[in-house]
C-alpha cells in the first residue's frame, strides 16, 4: 500500500508539472496514426528521432510518455527512442462517434523541464456489422394506399464512422416495394418503403420482406431484420398529433417507473381504423433502455435511472399508427435537469507541514477542486476559518493555494488546525471539508526580558552639560489622588531611561485615556528640571461578546412570534436586537441565520436583525419553527452571539373570542359620561375643600397671638436677672370696637373650640367625599383593566384552545398590550373592522372616538 500511495503522489506531481509545463510547450505537435485494434507492443514512431532528441538524453532526463487522460495508452522504449502501444485500442470506446479520433499525449524531460506535445490519431477499421434493434418490423398497410407512399423503418445502427459506417440499404425482391433512402439533418440514412404497385388484401394480405443494410467496408459487413407487411382494408384517415413537438423537463433523481408524459394523437376512423398504437420510431439503445412508452395509452414512463453529468437530454420520436396502418410523427424532447447530487472534490497536489515563524506569505498547500454537476449546483465557494492567519488565492482554472497572511509567532501559537470547506451554491448546498495541520518552526527572535511590566513608551530628555551635571533621572508627577483613577498603580518610569510601564492590564471601556507628568531632574549642584506632559491613549480591543437585549435569553419561556400564513414574502416577524460594548469597529454588528426548521422560508438581514419572511407560506410549511440567529461583531478576532427564536404559524383569529360589536359599541359610548361625571365630582370637592382651608387661614390670621419672654440682666460679678412675659395682640386698629371687652373676649375665647370643632367636621366630610370619588374611580378602571386583559371576550379560565397562543410578555414587545377589536356584523373570521388599543389611562376629552359606523379607521387588517 505505501508503494502503490508513492506511485500516486508522483503521478499526481507529475500531472501538475503537466499542467504547469503546457505554457512552456512550443506549438509545434508531433502527430502519430494508428489503427484501432492494433496488438500491444507494436511500433508507433521513434519519439526521439522525431523531437531531435537522442537516445542517451531520454534515460538521463527521465523522460516519460503522459496522456491526457492519464490513461497508459503508449509506453515510451528509453534504449531505443522508439513509441509503442501499451494496449488496445478501441476507436468507438474513446471517442464513439467523434471523428477523427485524436489522443493527446506529452513527452516530459526533466534537468531542466521541458515538455513536448504529441497526438495520436487513432483509425477506424471495420469490425462492427450493421445491427437492427428490433428483429421483425411491423408495417399495416391499407389496400387503398396510393402508389409511391412511402413507410418509415427502423434504421440499423452502425458503431463505425466513416467508409465503415452505414452506406445502403437493400430489400429483399418483391412486386410490390423498393427502397428509398433518405439523409438527414445529422449525416445519418433512414430507408424507406415505397409502394411501386398497388396492393389487394384478397390477393396477398401479408407480405414477408428482408430488409438488409450495407456498411462501407473492404469487405463490407451488413445487417437484416425482416419487414412483416400486413394488407389491410381500406382507412382514409391517419392518426393527427395534437403538437408535433412535446417538451418535458425531469429531475434526474426522478424514480424508476414514473410518468413522464403521455403522448396522444386522434385519429377520425370508427372501429379498428380509430385505435391507434404508440411506438418509438428511430430509437437508440440508450432510449430504449431509459424510457417505455405504453402502445395503448400513449403514456411514457421512466425504466432506468437519469444522470444529468452523461445525458443531458433525449430527443425521441413517436409513431402513432392507426387500425388501418396510417401512422404519424412526433419528437419527444425530454431535458434531464440537474439536481445537486455530487458533492465538491478537493484534491491536494502539494502541502508543506512545517513553516517557519518569521515568514509571510509561505505557500502551505496547492490544491484543485471540482464538482461534476452543473449551473449553480456546480458552482464552488471555497474557504476557511476567519481567524486564522492564511488566506486562499485563486491560481489557475480551479487550482487554490493556501497562502500565510503575515508572520507568524510561534510562542504565541505554535501549530494550526486549519479546515478548507469547499461548498458549491446548489439546492441543498453540498460540501467537502479537508482538514491541515501546520506547525510553526521556532526562530530565535526573543531577547530576554526581565521586565516586570509592558513597556508602553519612553520620554526623553537632554542635558548640554557635562559629567554629573549632565546625567538626568526621571520620576512621575502624579495629580493629587483620585480613588476613581489611581495612576500611582497603573504606570511606573525606568528612572535612568525614561521607559514607562503598565503596572496592570488596562480596560478601554473603564478607561479611555489619562494623563500624567515626567519630571525630568540632573545631579548637579543645584539640580535643575524639567516636566513634560504624557497623554496615554487606550486603544480598544475585541473583549466584549455581542449582547442580546431582543428576545431575552434568561431561561424563560422562550419567545413566540406569530405569522399569519397569509404574510407576503418579506413580512417582518421580529427583530432581534443586540448591542456590543466595544467601540469603532470592534461594535459593528451583522446578524446571521445559521440554522431553520425549514432553510429558505425566513431570513435576517445582516445588518439591522429584522427577521423576514423569505418567501410566501403555504399549507405544506411545518406549523412551528425553530431559528437560530448569530449575532457576531467585526472585531479581530470576531466575537458572537446566538438567540433562538420561536415562530408560529397561524391561520387567524376565531369569532367567539371577540367581542360583539353592539356591546363594544356600548362600552365605547358610556365612556365620556362615566369620565365627565367624575371630573365634575372631584372637581366640586376640591373647591369645597380648598374654601374651608382658606376660611380657617383668615381666621387663623385676624386672631395672631404672640407671647415674649423678655430677660433683663445687670452687669456685675456675677451678673443677676430678671424675666418678664409679654402677651401681644395682633389687630386691625386701635380704635375701640376693635378691641373686645373683658366679657367679650372671654366669650369669644370659649367659643373659639366650637368653631375650630366645626371647621374640622367639615373638613373630614370633605376629605371623606373626595376619597370615596377616589375609590370610585379607581374600582372603573380596575374592571375595565379586568375587562381589556381578557380582550373584552367570554373567554374560559384554564388553558386556551389548541389553536389559540397567549403570546403575553413573549411577543415582539416585552409589554404586555391589550387591543379592543371589533368585527363588521356577519364578517365571520373575515376582515377587522378596526383595531386600537386600549391603554391604561383617561381618555382625554378632546380624542375623537372611532365608532363602528366609521370607515375611515386609522387601520384595516384583514385575515384569512
Amino acid at each position: 500500500e505505501t508503494h502503490g500511495e508513492l506511485a500516486l503522489r508522483k503521478r499526481q506531481v507529475l500531472i501538475l508539472f503537466v499542467l504547469l509545463g503546457l505554457s512552456q510547450a512550443g506549438p509545434e505537435s508531433v502527430l502519430y496514426s494508428v489503427a484501432e485494434e492494433t496488438e500491444v507492443g507494436s511500433f508507433v514512431g521513434n519519439l526521439a528521432r522525431d523531437l531531435g532528441l537522442g537516445v542517451e538524453e531520454l534515460s538521463s532526463r527521465e523522460a516519460r510518455v503522459v496522456s491526457d487522460d492519464n490513461e497508459k495508452h503508449l509506453q515510451l522504449d528509453l534504449l531505443t527512442g522508439d513509441l509503442l502501444l501499451n494496449e488496445k485500442l478501441d476507436r468507438e470506446e474513446l471517442c464513439g462517434s467523434t471523428e477523427p479520433c485524436v489522443l493527446h499525449f506529452q513527452m516530459v524531460l526533466e534537468n531542466p523541464l521541458q515538455f513536448f506535445r504529441a497526438e495520436l490519431h487513432v483509425k477506424d477499421i471495420n469490425d462492427h456489422s450493421p445491427m437492427f434493434l428490433d428483429k421483425q418490423i411491423l408495417i399495416k398497410i391499407s389496400e387503398s394506399t396510393s402508389i409511391g407512399t412511402t413507410f418509415l423503418l427502423e434504421s440499423a445502427q452502425d458503431l463505425d464512422v466513416g467508409t465503415n459506417s452505414l452506406q445502403n440499404y437493400t430489400i429483399s425482391p418483391n412486386s410490390h416495394f423498393y427502397i428509398k433512402i433518405r439523409d438527414s439533418s445529422d449525416g445519418k440514412l433512414y430507408p424507406e418503403l415505397v409502394l411501386d404497385r398497388a396492393l389487394d388484401h384478397e390477393e396477398e394480405p401479408e407480405l414477408t420482406l428482408t430488409l438488409t443494410a450495407l456498411d462501407g467496408g473492404s469487405p463490407p459487413r451488413s445487417g437484416t431484420t425482416l419487414v412483416l407487411i400486413k394488407v389491410l382494408d381500406i382507412n382514409d384517415n391517419a392518426p393527427q398529433f395534437a403538437q408535433k413537438l412535446y417538451e418535458v423537463h425531469v429531475l434526474e433523481d426522478t424514480p424508476i417507473g414514473s410518468w413522464i408524459i403521455t403522448i396522444f394523437a386522434n385519429d377520425l376512423d370508427a372501429g379498428n381504423y380509430g385505435k391507434i398504437s404508440y411506438t418509438f420510431l428511430h430509437a437508440s439503445e440508450d432510449i430504449r433502455k431509459t424510457f417505455e412508452i405504453n402502445p395503448i395509452s400513449g403514456e411514457v414512463h421512466l425504466r432506468s435511472c437519469l444522470d444529468f453529468e452523461v445525458i443531458q437530454f433525449y430527443t425521441i420520436s413517436i409513431q402513432a399508427t392507426d387500425g388501418g396502418g396510417l401512422s404519424e410523427e412526433c419528437t419527444l424532447l425530454v431535458k434531464v435537469i440537474d439536481i445537486n447530487d455530487n458533492p465538491p472534490e478537493v484534491t491536494i497536489s502539494s502541502f508543506t507541514k512545517s513553516i517557519p515563524e518569521n515568514a509571510s506569505e509561505i505557500l502551505v498547500a496547492l490544491f484543485s477542486v471540482r464538482d461534476q454537476d452543473a449551473g449553480d449546483n456546480g458552482r464552488i465557494v471555497c474557504s476557511i476559518q476567519d481567524e486564522l492567519p492564511f488566506f486562499l488565492k485563486p491560481t489557475f482554472k480551479n487550482f487554490f493555494t493556501l497562502v500565510s497572511e503575515k508572520a507568524l509567532d510561534r510562542e504565541t501559537k505554535s501549530e494550526y488546525n486549519i479546515t478548507i470547506t469547499v461548498t458549491d451554491l446548489g439546492t441543498p448546498r453540498l460540501k467537502t471539508q479537508l482538514n491541515l495541520t501546520v506547525t510553526v518552526s521556532d526562530v530565535n527572535d526573543n531577547a530576554p526580558n526581565n521586565s516586570p511590566a509592558l513597556h508602553i513608551g519612553s520620554v526623553s530628555a537632554t542635558d548640554r552639560d557635562a559629567g554629573a551635571n549632565a546625567q538626568v533621572t526621571y520620576s512621575l508627577l502624579l495629580p493629587p489622588h483620585d480613588p476613581h483613577l489611581p495612576l500611582a498603580s497603573l504606570v511606573s518610569i525606568n528612572a535612568d531611561n525614561g521607559q514607562l510601564f503598565a503596572l496592570r492590564a488596562l480596560d478601554y471601556e473603564a478607561l479611555q485615556a489619562f494623563e500624567f507628568g515626567v519630571r525630568a531632574a540632573d545631579r548637579g549642584s543645584p539640580a535643575l528640571s524639567s516636566q513634560a506632559l504624557v497623554r496615554v491613549l487606550v486603544v480598544d480591543d475585541n473583549d466584549n461578546a455581542p449582547f442580546v437585549l431582543y428576545p431575552l435569553q434568561n431561561g424563560s419561556a422562550p419567545c413566540t412570534e406569530l405569522v399569519p400564513r397569509a404574510a407576503e414574502a418579506g413580512y417582518l416577524v421580529t427583530k432581534v436586537v443586540a448591542v456590543d460594548g466595544d467601540s469603532g469597529q470592534n461594535a459593528w454588528l451583522s446578524y446571521q441565520l445559521l440554522k431553520a426548521t425549514e432553510p429558505g422560508l425566513f431570513g435576517v438581514w445582516a445588518h439591522n436583525g429584522e427577521v423576514r419572511t423569505a418567501r410566501l407560506l403555504s399549507e405544506r410549511d411545518a406549523v412551528k419553527h425553530r431559528l437560530l440567529v448569530l449575532v457576531k461583531d467585526n472585531g479581530e478576532p470576531p466575537l458572537s452571539a446566538s438567540v433562538t427564536l420561536h415562530v408560529l404559524l397561524v391561520d387567524g383569529f376565531s369569532q367567539p373570542y371577540l367581542p360583539l360589536p353592539d356591546v363594544a359599541a356600548a362600552e365605547a359610548r358610556a365612556d365620556p359620561l362615566t369620565v365627565y361625571l367624575v371630573i365634575a365630582l372631584a372637581s366640586v370637592s376640591s373647591l369645597f375643600l380648598v374654601s374651608v382651608l382658606v376660611f380657617v387661614a383668615v381666621r387663623l390670621c385676624r386672631r395672631s397671638r404672640h407671647r415674649l419672654l423678655v430677660l433683663v440682666k445687670d452687669n456685675g460679678e456675677p451678673p443677676l436677672s430678671a424675666s418678664v412675659t409679654l402677651h401681644v395682640l395682633l389687630v386691625d386698629g386701635f380704635s375701640q370696637p376693635y378691641l373686645p371687652l373683658p366679657d367679650v373676649a372671654a366669650a369669644e375665647a370659649r367659643a373659639d373650640p366650637l368653631t375650630v370643632y366645626l371647621v374640622i367636621a367639615l373638613a373630614s366630610v370633605s376629605s371623606l367625599f373626595l376619597v370615596s370619588v377616589l375609590v370610585f374611580v379607581a374600582v372603573r378602571l380596575c374592571r375595565r383593566s379586568r375587562a381589556a386583559s381578557g380582550g373584552g371576550c367570554a373567554v374560559p379560565e384554564g388553558p386556551f384552545a389548541g389553536h389559540l397562543v397567549d403570546v403575553s410578555g413573549t411577543g415582539t414587545l416585552s409589554h404586555s398590550y391589550q387591543y379592543e377589536v371589533c368585527l363588521r356584523g356577519g364578517s365571520g373570521t373575515g376582515e377587522f373592522k378596526f383595531l386600537k388599543p386600549i391603554l391604561p389611562s383617561f381618555l382625554g376629552l378632546g380624542e375623537e372616538r372611532i365608532s363602528e359606523g366609521n370607515p375611515n379607521f386609522r387601520d384595516n387588517f384583514e385575515f384569512n
